[in-house]
């Protein structure tokens, strides 16, 4: 079943009510919460998403928001940080846990179909065995849920194994198969492999920074893998450790960010706070029924992005960028630290 079908006025109703519901739920289970709504004056009815309370992604680095009794914890989620920075945590419950691995294999279902697709890691496995698992390490472990016979392209020591590519490609490239790689160890590691991938399916993210500092943009990327991989089924995605299960993912033409059926972005100008319009850049706005334990279903990002258009491309809703983070933002670590400790 697609999570990629409602039309953005649907969609809007849809989530207006639902995210409205999970507002006065978190009010009266979130005792910081609710003081953060009083204080704003927040109060319901909400008519449209740009209406509902919003919540700054950064809280919860400095506070602990759960709506759920200590007892009830399944497990706390942290997000990555660099090195000094306090991390995100995110409390889960069992029931939250499950709709957020349900919902992300329903999203990733929409490319890679039903069957556990043979899996090519553009990374080394010695980042998924460290005890203190790093946020690229567990997104990697994350995505192996959704692969088999994984094949690492690097060794323990982040050396490219072409050899192990290539057996592997000896024994899947015949048939599809999955790739995932963070942006910019793709764009290191895969490229030069020399090695036809164009039966596979591409899922990468993050790491775009290091990227643009060498004038590689989206479009880029995408025609020197299809002019030197074959690889032409290519998915960015967007997502964060809080709003866990929700991702955004690029449409198979790369023309933007699609939201799934449970979850819908708003753009808001910086200065004004009011919705900005298809095509003017402004804060990211990221809203998702999923987060039921924590009151994580409404939270204003540090990333830049525009709506590219509505109800326009290959899947309904809103299509759009992500440009980059707010300047002085902190950053996020993850693959965009590799190679620099």
């Amino acid at each position: 079943m697609s999570v990629f079908t409602l039309r953005e006025e649907e969609r809007e109703a849809r989530l207006v009510r639902e995210l409205a519901e999970l507002t006065e739920r978190h009010r009266a289970a979130c005792p910081p919460y609710q003081r953060i709504l009083d204080a704003i004056g927040a109060r319901p009815p909400y008519e449209r998403l740009v209406d509902l309370p919003w919540l700054p992604v950064r809280l919860f680095k400095t506070h602990e928001l759960r709506s759920v009794p200590p007892e009830r914890v399944f497990r706390v989620l942290t997000s990555s940080g660099t090195t000094g920075q306090r991390p995100s945590r995110v409390y889960l419950d069992r029931e939250a846990a499950a709709a957020q691995t349900r919902m992300l294999a329903a999203t990733l279902r929409e490319v890679l179909g039903e069957r556990r697709l043979p899996m090519l890691v553009v990374d080394s496995r010695s980042v998924v065995r460290d005890a203190t698992l790093s946020a690229r390490g567990a997104g990697v472990l994350g995505m192996m849920n959704f692969g088999r016979d994984h094949t690492f392209v690097l060794d323990e020591q982040g050396r490219v194994d072409a050899e192990a590519a290539k057996a592997f490609l000896a024994r899947h490239g015949g048939g599809r198969f999955l790739v995932f790689g963070f942006t910019f160890m793709v764009w290191l590691y895969l490229l030069d492999l020399g090695l036809d991938l164009s039966q596979g399916v591409l899922i990468h993210s993050g790491g775009w920074k290091r990227l643009a500092e060498q004038a590689v943009d989206n479009a880029e990327f995408r025609r020197r893998l299809g002019a030197e991989c074959g690889l032409v089924r290519v998915h960015n995605f967007y997502g964060m450790v809080e709003q866990i299960g929700t991702i955004f993912l690029e449409g198979p033409d790369g023309d933007g960010l699609y939201c799934p059926d449970f979850a819908d972005v708003v753009i808001r100008d910086p200065e004004t706070w009011e919705e900005a319009p298809p095509g003017v850049p402004g804060l990211v706005e990221v809203v998702s029924t999923l987060p039921t334990s924590y009151p994580g279903h409404v939270l204003l990002t540090e990333d830049l992005g525009v709506v590219r258009g509505v109800d326009d491309g290959a899947w309904p809703g809103k299509r759009f960028e992500v440009l980059g983070r707010l300047p002085q933002a902190e950053a996020r670590g993850c693959s965009d630290t590799f190679g620099q400790h």
